[in-house]
């Protein structure tokens, strides 16, 4: 009975910080106002103020954690929907995804090598900008923490988020295919929700390089651990 009223708690919680944070920036939108980061802080900030441990978020954490599956499988709609237009452009959005899940993979390994991190610590951070149920999957079979990775995951796609509106302005990055792709490769699902608020064709494409990332990360994330590493 506790642990169902902490749980119901925390659910509820997590859901007025987000409806909070969606209001600020309805009101003030500048991209260090989208709803993830805000709820983000103040959940961390509450947790921290009242002593709260990550175990006992998590009780309740969980079961918003298990909605992630199915809110990724409900991105398919605006798929369904721009088919035609996405069945046209399928080759640049596969290359450019390709291409980002190399440089996302490389970029992190060879940082974190620079920097003198530990093993454990570089397989945890290896699968980064892939969604957060698959990234937990690869650094668990990498030998590293999926705890650790989804914390890695959440700051890569917060991270892109924040920064993406400077890339894109002073990239002159304009056209919604290489905007979706980018964020959709480096940001996963909070970078490919922020996309989807712009426009759904870029949200789309978004969802795609996301959902490809995803795969190839899942593939050739050993094998570039081996050379690197």
């Amino acid at each position: 009975m506790a642990n169902f009223t902490i749980g119901l708690a925390v659910i509820i919680g997590t859901v007025i910080f987000y409806l909070v944070g969606l209001t600020v920036h309805q009101r003030w939108n500048y991209t260090f106002t989208v709803p993830v980061i805000l709820a983000t802080i103040a959940i961390v900030s509450t947790l921290l103020i009242f002593n709260i441990s990550y175990e006992t978020y998590m009780i309740g954490g969980e079961w918003i954690n298990e909605l992630l599956g199915p809110a990724v499988v409900a991105l398919a709609y605006p798929l369904y929907q721009h088919r035609a237009t996405l069945k046209k452009l399928m080759f640049p959005v596969l290359t450019g995804t390709v291409v980002g899940a190399v440089v996302g993979i490389s970029s992190g390994v060879l940082l974190a090598k620079w920097v003198g991190f530990e093993e454990f610590l570089i397989y945890s951070l290896t699968p980064k900008s892939v969604t957060t149920p698959v990234a937990m999957e690869v650094s668990a079979t990498l030998g590293g923490e999926a705890p650790l990775a989804a914390v890695f995951v959440m700051i890569a796609g917060i991270g892109g988020v924040m920064l993406s509106s400077l890339i894109f302005k002073y990239g002159r990055l304009d056209h919604y295919i290489g905007r979706g792709v980018g964020i959709g490769s480096g940001s996963h699902a909070i970078g490919t929700a922020t996309a989807m608020e712009k426009s759904e064709l870029e949200g789309s494409v978004s969802t795609i390089a996301m959902v490809v990332s995803a795969v190839v990360v899942s593939v050739i994330a050993p094998w570039m651990v081996m050379i690197f590493v």
